[in-house]
């Protein structure tokens, strides 16, 4: 029953361990108890006992990191019997079973002759003490982290929602350009019409003029040719 320093796996850290955990629990040998405990009519604290609910076994990480607290819960076992190896034995027996805490005092007894009722209670504060640092550890970290996963979610919306607004803007841009792309292509025949018309005659009038202009050169030379 050695001290071992708490050192507990993170609960946050991306460090897997898929080890099935195998504990063997101390196992009272109830067939050798000769006296006859009288009967109690005292009840089990009940509303002491974390109740589980449909919830709890509906999150997939509870039994992981169950896991890692009942592993640390065994490193933080002190030398001699104490709380821990109360805890051990009254589980194995029964939780909610008021004999098997006779039965755990009883064997403690007789490996700590001194063994009282105030030591257990006071060395369990001891456990409850520092699980208690360890999760406000990991709470700590979890939620730290957690908000800086929110706030990276945050500004990574913030930028997708500016390169999302900036492309509809620039595509309603370019939509109305392309209507007005397309009223021009539409009304550009009918614009440049009237300059078109104006061109063709003046193609004509200078055709017509240098033809008349030709064929009166061609009768003066015809004149000449004849008469002269």
């Amino acid at each position: 029953m050695s001290k071992e320093s708490f050192n507990w796996k993170s609960l946050f850290i991306n460090e897997s361990e898929n080890s099935n955990k195998k504990e063997e629990s101390s196992k009272i040998n109830t067939s050798s108890q000769t006296t006859h405990t009288p009967a109690q009519t005292n009840k089990f604290p009940e509303e002491k006992i974390a109740q589980s609910t449909n919830d709890t076994f509906a999150n997939p990480f509870v039994n992981e990191i169950l896991g890692v607290y009942e592993k640390g819960f065994e490193s933080l076992n002190l030398s001699d019997f104490d709380f821990f190896e109360m805890y051990k034995s009254v589980v194995a027996v029964g939780i909610t079973n008021p004999q098997s805490y006779q039965m755990a005092f009883t064997m403690g007894k007789s490996i700590k002759p001194d063994l009282t009722k105030e030591y257990l209670l006071e060395k369990s504060k001891f456990y409850i003490e520092e699980i208690n640092k360890v999760h406000t550890k990991y709470d700590s970290t979890g939620n730290a982290k957690k908000q800086d996963l929110t706030g990276l979610v945050h500004k990574e919306k913030q930028s997708l929602t500016g390169s999302i607004n900036d492309l509809e803007a620039r595509i309603l841009q370019m939509q109305q350009e392309l209507q007005e792309k397309k009223s021009l292509l539409a009304n550009i025949d009918s614009k440049n019409e009237d300059k078109l018309k104006e061109l063709q005659l003046k193609i004509e009038a200078n055709n017509f003029a240098k033809q008349k202009i030709v064929d009166s050169i061609n009768l003066v030379i015809s004149g000449i040719n004849q008469y002269l």
